[in-house]
């Protein structure tokens, strides 16, 4: 093989490396456990996603949302207080794991919120959803479906 041929090809493969390695900052391996919601009975619309995410990586991650095929939407809300009224609001900025911390998706506090749910939730049954983060992607989980403690 011609050598200025070859030299420009080795040189074509390292480039395309590069984004990989862009900020210097690997993906974040984070832990999600604890994934569950709970049953809904026929004609309700709306159901609550929680788990826990741990993010022992260096760099903060963010959870921007989630999808699911058995809703039409899926929103990060937070409860919030106002004049003794409690309502939700939603993350639009999403919500911050921290480096070596963690958040935890909880009643009575944030949630995932399964909006035009398409079917009850059944209890036993698994709920496909992928989650959505700034730097890892897509990440799929089941919301296990049981009744709360």
């Amino acid at each position: 093989m011609n050598p200025i041929l070859r030299n420009t090809l080795l040189a074509a493969s390292l480039l395309n490396t590069l984004p990989l390695y862009a900020d210097n900052a690997a993906p974040t391996p984070l832990q999600i456990t604890e994934v569950w919601t709970r049953p809904t009975g026929p004609g309700v619309g709306t159901g609550a996603g929680f788990l826990r995410i741990r993010n022992p990586g260096p760099h903060d991650e963010r959870l921007l949302g989630a999808v699911s095929e058995r809703a039409a939407t899926v929103e990060l809300h937070q409860l919030v207080e106002h004049d003794g009224v409690v309502g939700m609001r939603p993350l639009a900025d999403g919500l911050v794991i921290p480096a070596g911390g963690e958040v935890r998706l909880a009643p009575s506090g944030t949630h995932l919120m399964l909006i035009d749910l398409r079917a009850p939730l059944l209890p036993g049954e698994r709920v496909p959803l992928r989650l959505r983060f700034e730097h890892a992607g897509e990440l799929p989980v089941a919301l296990h479906v049981e009744a709360a403690a």
